[in-house]
């Protein structure tokens, strides 16, 4: 596993972990495991039932909240928020890359927030992340309400 990337105290993002990588996140004190990711995106992927039954045996917390890029709703932004606030932290989220995990972040800022979304934007690009879909993604997801 790449080292994650921390966004800020309570929250790193990480491209697709490995089972060895469970007990190397809770050594480096991670307490949360979210993973964005549906299973079977690629093949050979580890799925979600397998990684929770690790991390559970690592003494971590684990939820699988599966999410679609080219599909975020509004819900799913709401539920990544949810857990977020909910779950033991540090938490690291991860999916295939670490920026689902990012972008769903950064539209908890601007939906719930108000943050800027080009100054997110700006930010993950600096932390080696492409998200400049989000202004036109929360554009669309603020119009849902």
């Amino acid at each position: 596993m790449t080292e994650p990337t921390k966004i800020n105290d309570q929250l790193s993002v990480a491209a697709q972990i490995s089972l060895d990588d469970l007990a190397a996140l809770k050594k480096a004190g991670y307490t949360t495991i979210l993973n964005n990711r549906p299973d079977n995106e690629e093949p050979g992927q580890l799925d979600h039932t397998t990684a929770e039954a690790e991390a559970k045996k690592q003494g971590l917390n684990y939820v699988w909240q599966p999410i679609v890029s080219s599909a975020i709703s509004r819900k799913d932004v709401h539920d990544f928020q949810a857990n977020l606030l909910r779950q033991g932290k540090p938490i690291l989220a991860h999916c295939r890359s670490g920026t689902r995990c990012y972008l769903l972040y950064a539209l908890t800022q601007v939906l719930d927030n108000g943050a800027s979304p080009l100054a997110l934007v700006a930010e993950a690009a600096s932390k080696g992340y492409d998200i400049r879909a989000l202004p036109m993604l929360a554009e669309k997801l603020q119009a849902e309400k």
